[in-house]
């Protein structure tokens, strides 16, 4: 006889949602999938249960937008009521707006079509600009977005973090989760003025640079792919007198080999979540997840 709830991870998040299986002493089974030569894809999903739990990050995220659609049609076929996709990060959020003729809206396309899979969806930092409530984003079911910033705070409160230490955003997006971090460690904080040239070189600058000069800096950020952005941050605190910089971010979406460039460009350190296995993850979100998922667990109808 199946368990009334289990996990099912996409094989690119199996070993956190394992992790995570075991705090919640569910069932995980990993869903496995087939390439064909010509680039389709089957999936085989394992036991169903009347309430799923998909943990899928979805990170390079097209394949795993078709493996979810496959996944979600063998579970309903095969008796399941209730399907709670786990997705810590979510793609194709930015593009909330047409900014050219002809341009597709992403968040638009992808939200409906999520929203077609899963009767709730549960995300950390979604990179969001112009979409303040992430329900607007999946229109007739639920949805919650996590905030990292107390996980990260916990973390660097139990390590200890020097006071003169000045939490730095490196533009005008990174606010929310720099000013919410420095609030809940109790430190200085500063966002930067980003002018953006090209989709690699950016130009960024400080109102205040005699509030870095002679302190440490911690640069906070949601996502970080190309590195541009925190690079051109680092140099410019290196200008206005740093005595070190530190990085921390929630999706570390950048390739592993640019951490020498970081290196290079003034950055001590950079870690980020488990929200997209990296070699740089160093905090486990798993305390979010218990709390979210704690009504389906109990049971009860879920909180939106």
């Amino acid at each position: 006889m199946s368990a009334a709830i289990a996990l099912q991870s996409l094989p690119s998040s199996v070993e956190d949602a394992a992790r995570l299986a075991r705090r919640l002493d569910l069932p995980m089974h990993g869903i496995a999938q087939h390439s064909f030569p010509d680039g389709e894809i089957r999936v085989t999903i394992g036991p169903v249960s009347p309430t799923a739990i998909i943990y899928a990050s979805l990170d390079h995220p097209n394949d795993k937008l078709v493996a979810l659609l496959l996944a979600a049609e063998a579970l309903r076929r095969g008796g399941c009521k209730r399907i709670v996709l786990l997705a810590p990060y979510l793609c194709y959020m930015r593009q909330d707006a047409a900014f050219r003729e002809g341009e597709a809206i992403s968040q638009k396309a992808v939200g409906r079509l999520l929203a077609g899979i899963a009767d709730r969806i549960i995300t950390v930092d979604a990179h969001l600009h112009r979409t303040h409530d992430i329900a607007a984003v999946f229109p007739g079911i639920e949805a919650v977005n996590l905030s990292a910033m107390p996980v990260i705070a916990d973390a660097l409160r139990t390590e200890g973090i020097d006071p003169a230490t000045v939490v730095i955003g490196p533009d005008a997006e990174s606010r929310p989760w720099v000013s919410d971090l420095a609030g809940r460690v109790g430190l200085t904080h500063a966002v930067a003025r980003k002018m953006r040239r090209g989709d690699r070189s950016v130009e960024i600058g400080f109102d205040e640079p005699g509030l870095i000069a002679g302190r440490p800096a911690l640069m906070i950020d949601d996502i970080v792919s190309s590195g541009g952005s925190m690079m051109a941050c680092a140099k410019a605190l290196t200008a206005a007198g740093s005595t070190a910089i530190d990085a921390i971010v929630t999706h570390a979406m950048f390739p592993a080999v640019l951490q020498r460039d970081m290196a290079l460009a003034g950055i001590r350190s950079i870690r980020s979540t488990h929200s997209v296995p990296h070699p740089t993850n160093a905090f486990i979100l798993d305390d979010l997840y218990v709390a979210a998922l704690h009504n389906e667990l109990n049971g009860q109808e879920a909180l939106t």
